[in-house]
């Protein structure tokens, strides 16, 4: 007996005690799959969440989306490296959601799936095979670096000659500290220098501190802090939790670039979590920035469900102007080959 059920009120979530150790520390290995980062997701990002589950007494799937109006989103934003659907059992588990989900939502929308543990190609035959319209797309990079079993030293010597040559000249001219606990002030330093950094701003400052608050208290957070006479210059946040060193975020000041704070903050790091956490595997989450293939070898792509109902009127514009397109595209390669 197949039991599905829907949950937007995420302290239901918690309270319901199959639902809650499944999504807890437990059962869940990374922090993008917890229940306590949909509920910061939730209360400091303004996303509505809707927990969809389905299970028996053994086994239990569930997907996290949001949304309303009948199109349902992925329960993720920028700070998710991935979404993944959270199943203990088989696909059938799955189909019974993707079943149930179409007397919820005409459309589902899912971005950032990977699929070298088949996530995305599980949830794309749980929907077809139950009636929906599956488009799938490339959507993301994501960066990542197996350590297999080298130390620092081994693992720096395989970097490009140009890294290698920077870290030499440049190392000596900042100062670098890797804390394993939260620092309200090195934290302070943080959001000052990413106010002077290249990058966009932040999306939640307030998520991401509470993130780290809570990362720290378990004892995964790793801060990084780059001082130039001092004065702090560059700063990075990442977690470490089963073999896996995850970079959350990296910046530095525009004006302290000369002295590379931000690459030697991460070689830093990278000794750290190579040599003394001794992971498994270091991720730089999503986007191909070009930095990333100098400390990376791996790159994986990450993909786009988008299902439709086919059944459901508001859905036939958009499938209409699918068809006109692959229809031109068809006519035009016909007119190439000709």
């Amino acid at each position: 007996m197949v039991q599905v059920d829907y949950h937007r009120d995420l302290k239901q979530v918690q309270s319901d005690g199959q639902l809650a150790a499944w999504l807890s520390e437990s059962n869940q290995r990374a922090p993008f799959d917890r229940l306590d980062w949909f509920t910061g997701l939730a209360r400091h990002c303004g996303l509505e969440p809707l927990i969809a589950a389905a299970r028996t007494e053994s086994d239990i799937a569930v997907l996290p989306l949001r949304g309303h109006g009948g199109h349902l989103h992925a329960l993720s934003n920028w700070y998710t490296f991935r979404y993944r659907p959270l199943a203990s059992g088989g696909d059938g588990l799955l189909e019974a959601l993707a079943r149930d989900l179409a007397r919820k939502a005409r459309r589902v929308t899912l971005s950032g799936l990977p699929d070298e543990d088949r996530s995305a190609s599980r949830l794309e035959n749980a929907f077809r095979s139950t009636g929906w319209l599956v488009r799938r797309s490339a959507c993301d990079t994501n960066h990542v670096l197996p350590v297999d079993g080298r130390s620092y030293e081994q693992y720096l010597a395989a970097r490009p000659g140009k890294l290698r040559t920077t870290l030499k000249r440049k190392s000596g001219k900042v100062e670098t500290r890797v804390l394993d606990r939260f620092d309200a002030e090195i934290w302070r330093a943080y959001e000052a220098i990413y106010a002077e950094s290249w990058k966009p701003e932040e999306g939640s400052p307030a998520f991401l501190r509470a993130f780290a608050e809570s990362e720290g208290k378990t004892g995964r957070l790793r801060l990084g802090v780059a001082l130039a006479d001092g004065e702090p210059v560059a700063a990075q946040m990442w977690t470490v939790e089963h073999g896996t060193a995850w970079i959350h975020k990296l910046a530095h000041r525009e004006a302290a670039k000369p002295l590379s704070p931000g690459s030697v903050l991460s070689a830093a790091l990278f000794r750290h979590v190579i040599d003394v956490d001794r992971v498994d595997l270091i991720d730089f989450g999503t986007g191909d920035d070009p930095y990333k293939r100098d400390w990376m070898e791996i790159v994986r792509p990450r993909y786009r469900l988008d299902m439709f109902r086919p059944g459901a009127p508001r859905n036939w514009p958009i499938l209409g102007r699918d068809m006109l397109r692959s229809g031109a595209q068809y006519l035009a390669a016909t007119a190439k080959r000709g």
